[in-house]
């Protein structure tokens, strides 16, 4: 069997460790979560190409620190459902909205790193209420996102050339191809230089990959991107951009790498000019696009700083 047609089995996702798997519905979908603790409910959204398995030096020790932990696959990755539709950043938003509900709570902390960030602030936009507090790590606002690709061709637009090969056709079938290698680069290429070296990153990685060539899988992850380029002139698009330039109201703590060359740290610093609530931004230097990883402990303090404060 060539790895193109390689199946996975969405059970090897689901790893042993420090926390409980299981499945909620939400927003018309299933999502698979991995829960620890009790408490005030943190949500943990990973980014692109990833899984919930990014947050795992954080779920054990958030839960310790007194909070209840969920970290969730996205809709289209890992054990979660890969419906044909719903990957506009609209539904995206509203599906951590109803993950806070089916997990039986009002509102929620919610932290993102990439995709999971841009949604945290989609989300922290359009569903203020539901949203206490948002970290977001590796990631920019969508809005400021979109302005450094059209004014930064050599930086930001340079750094972002796979999400413009994502927009051909059937590009899925690439981003799978020879076991998912595509995965395997982007990741280590956008990892800080000592964790291109960390065996356990490693491990993570080879799991991404498996992960990408779950039936569908790929499809899903790319249509996400492939919405927002496809609808920028469209009603929806400018939609889109309307609600977006409403001001967020929920505190808001930015955390990024200063060597982070996947989204970078000029185009990311601009959120703060959408955010009317308390907001901070810290650049740690010689920090790649994972700060959950290379700096799990720094990390994970400052999750359970801004959620005290």
């Amino acid at each position: 069997m060539s790895a193109s047609k390689k199946v996975v089995d969405e059970g090897s996702i689901l790893i042993d460790g420090d926390w409980r798997h299981r499945f909620v519905d939400a927003n018309g979908a299933r999502f698979h979560v991995a829960e620890s603790g009790t408490g005030p409910l943190i949500l943990l959204l990973h980014g692109f190409p990833e899984l919930w398995l990014t947050w795992r030096h954080q779920i054990p020790a958030l839960a310790e620190a007194g909070y209840r932990v969920a970290a969730v696959d996205l809709r289209g990755y890992g054990a979660s459902d890969k419906p044909p539709r719903g990957y506009d950043t609209y539904t995206m938003a509203a599906d951590i909205i109803g993950l806070i509900r089916a997990l039986g709570e009002r509102d929620a902390i919610v932290v993102g790193h990439d995709l999971g960030g841009l949604l945290g602030f989609a989300a922290a936009s359009f569903h203020p209420r539901s949203v206490r507090k948002l970290l977001v790590l590796s990631s920019a606002h969508p809005l400021r996102q979109r302005t450094a690709l059209a004014v930064d061709p050599k930086g930001q637009l340079s750094a972002s050339r796979h999400i413009l090969a994502f927009q051909l056709p059937k590009f899925e079938h690439f981003l799978v191809r020879d076991d998912a290698a595509m995965v395997a680069d982007l990741m280590q290429r956008w990892a800080g230089r000592a964790l291109r070296n960390d065996t356990q990153f490693d491990e993570y990685v080879r799991l991404c990959r498996g992960a990408m060539q779950i039936p569908q899988a790929a499809a899903c992850a790319l249509a996400t991107y492939r919405w927002v380029f496809r609808t920028a002139t469209r009603m929806s698009g400018r939609r889109f951009v309307r609600l977006l330039q409403e001001p967020i109201k929920v505190p808001t703590l930015q955390l990024h790498g200063g060597a982070d060359a996947c989204v970078l740290p000029r185009t990311a610093q601009g959120s703060g000019r959408y955010v009317a609530a308390d907001y901070e931004w810290r650049v740690f230097d010689q920090v790649g696009h994972f700060p959950q990883w290379e700096i799990a402990d720094v990390v994970t303090a400052e999750i359970v700083r801004w959620a005290k404060e």
